[in-house]
């Protein structure tokens, strides 16, 4: 079984307030033109997208600068639903895991206050995937924590990429399996929007 964890990228997708406006539009037809493109004009941290350290520190790493395995791995869903302030056993992760936090926040992604009342982590369960030493940590909100993003700089500054706005988490609760992320080859990039999958045996 296979299941996108994905953002769908359309006109009602929420934009980060003070962001670049999104321009998702129809440039051509097939009965017009022949042929039919849509004009695509959106940031690198938009939709269901992984940051990269250079997002918040300086001279950090570029998303160019990691193999295609940091992209790709074992995966487990923590089931957090009803927390503010995210906090809950690590029993469950290994060294090298992707941990993804089902909250269930992105079911008001077209609420206005989508990105004012999301849950975070706490420094606590941040510091314990760090010593975990997992690879990639990811939730279904617009971001793990809030300015001045002190927990962004700790999984940087340990090579811990971040994935936000994933959905869908909930069919994956409590569950290990084959995880794929794939951001767009952006030469350089501080972060890019990502297909992200599930995939269970």
């Amino acid at each position: 079984m296979i299941v996108d964890l994905t953002m769908s990228i359309d006109n009602k997708t929420p934009n980060w307030p003070g962001d670049p406006e999104i321009v998702i539009k129809q440039d051509s037809t097939v009965e017009r033109d022949a042929i039919a493109k849509k004009v695509l004009t959106f940031h690198s941290h938009f939709s269901t997208h992984i940051d990269a350290p250079s997002h918040m520190i300086a001279n950090g790493k570029t998303l160019s600068q990691y193999p295609m395995e940091k992209f790709a791995g074992e995966c487990i869903v923590l089931d957090v639903r009803g927390q503010k302030e995210i906090e809950t056993g690590l029993d469950a992760v290994k060294e090298g895991d992707i941990v993804f936090f089902l909250t269930s926040h992105s079911d008001k992604m077209y609420q206005k206050d989508y990105f004012s009342t999301n849950p975070v982590l706490t420094p606590k369960i941040a510091q314990g995937l760090v010593d975990k030493k997992i690879k990639i940590v990811g939730l279904d909100a617009p971001t793990p924590d809030n300015e001045p993003y002190a927990l962004h700089k700790l999984f940087f500054k340990h090579d811990i990429l971040i994935v936000e706005n994933l959905v869908n988490l909930t069919e994956l609760a409590g569950k290990r399996f084959q995880c794929y992320i794939l951001p767009l080859k952006i030469k350089d990039a501080d972060g890019a929007p990502c297909r992200v999958i599930g995939v269970i045996d």
